[in-house]
């Protein structure tokens, strides 16, 4: 499969602290890609510099084949990377419909003028992103929650309309910064048949998660951080048995004691 999204010696700093350091990736088309590691691992400012919203300090991203290095995030948003983040962001006073059709816009020519005058581009936009987040909620099976409130649904109902959100921008590329965050075992599960189902439609994903179970069942491929670094890649199960993974998430003094028993 071809490559989506490539980072090539990717480094951040911040004074003296190497948050991301020398971090090679490759996504391919489709793939379903997981970034674990522990907390402080360098998991969610490695998404940042992907999606434009911290400037690389060395190194280089490739989306598509173009160089997209310290690109701003909207830019990097119109060639189809968009992000989703660990605290829900919904308008919580708005519908379903309503927060969804937020994700058109960056698709639209509505300016302030054309809004308060009603003029005719407006309208045209109004129309487009309405047909567009219905659209959107039909392929992802949460149409009948169209005219609630966002903030009136389920915490698990309320991360599907942020990702229905992410997805009526269109992307090439969707980047979920830890989905599963604060959900049940249920919620967790139906998120992951959720995704799936995204990713089935033809949609590449990156996902960042600290849910290990939730990875290892979801994704075809996984890059483990650690202090910055990159220490693992592979398939879930060469990862799960990888003795690096293992020592960053458990402490070494652990697995020794593990294996002498």
């Amino acid at each position: 499969m071809a490559v989506i999204l490539e980072s090539k010696a990717v480094c951040k700093y911040f004074g003296g602290l190497k948050a991301v350091n020398n971090v090679d990736m490759k996504v391919e088309q489709g793939q379903i890609f997981g970034i674990i590691g522990p907390n402080g691992a360098g998991k969610t400012t490695f998404f940042n510099l992907c999606s434009g919203t911290y400037k690389v300090t060395s190194g280089q991203i490739l989306f598509d084949g173009r160089d997209i290095t310290n690109l701003p995030p909207e830019e990097v948003a119109k060639l189809g990377i968009v992000r989703t983040f660990q605290n829900i962001k919904l308008f919580k006073y708005l519908s379903v419909l309503e927060n969804v059709k937020v994700g058109c816009h960056i698709h639209t020519r509505t300016n302030v003028l054309d809004a308060l005058l009603h003029t005719p581009r407006y309208r045209q936009d109004e129309e487009y992103a309405t047909q567009q987040a219905a659209k959107v909620l039909e392929e992802v099976g949460l149409t009948e929650y169209k005219d609630w409130k966002a903030g009136n649904l389920p915490y698990g109902l309320q991360r599907k309309v942020e990702i229905a959100r992410a997805l009526a921008a269109n992307p090439k590329i969707l980047l979920l910064d830890e989905p599963a965050a604060g959900m049940n075992p249920a919620e967790t599960w139906s998120l992951l048949e959720f995704i799936q189902r995204i990713n089935k439609s033809g949609h590449t994903i990156v996902v960042i998660e600290h849910d290990m179970k939730f990875v290892m069942n979801l994704c075809d491929y996984i890059m483990v951080l650690s202090f910055g670094e990159k220490i693992c890649e592979g398939t879930p199960d060469v990862v799960k048995n990888d003795k690096k993974v293992q020592e960053a998430y458990f402490g070494r003094g652990t697995i020794q004691k593990s294996n002498e028993r």
